[in-house]
């Protein structure tokens, strides 16, 4: 079992920046994948940025420049840097990972709130 533990959220003015990061009570680089999502407010939850084991990255459009996922594998922590934030950037971010996609082997953190503004 894998518990999840987000942190870094808060309240910025559009054009600041935050870095979220993900603890892992188990080691996450065996992970398939493992990423961000978000859900605004009365909106669904929607993807934000994933990474592979691998190294390899996908991000949503409305993020791609802005944001940046990394991990630091001694630390059991995936981050997300998210810079020139925008109002419509204000959500609760989760945390997730996915030991093998398809098979039910997946965690999610319990989220933490990003309020960008003015």
């Amino acid at each position: 079992q894998v518990q999840l533990v987000e942190s870094g959220g808060g309240t910025v003015q559009p054009g600041g920046s935050l870095r979220l990061s993900c603890a892992a009570s188990g080691n996450i680089f065996s992970a398939n994948v493992m990423g961000w999502y978000r859900q605004p407010p009365r909106k669904g939850r929607e993807l934000v940025a994933v990474m592979t084991s691998g190294g390899s990255t996908n991000y949503a459009a409305s993020v791609k420049g802005r944001f940046t996922i990394s991990r630091d594998n001694a630390k059991n922590t995936v981050y997300l840097q998210m810079n020139s934030l925008k109002p419509e950037d204000t959500a609760v971010y989760y945390c997730h990972v996915d030991f093998r996609p398809g098979y039910g082997m997946y965690y999610w953190g319990k989220g933490t709130l990003v309020t960008v503004s003015s």
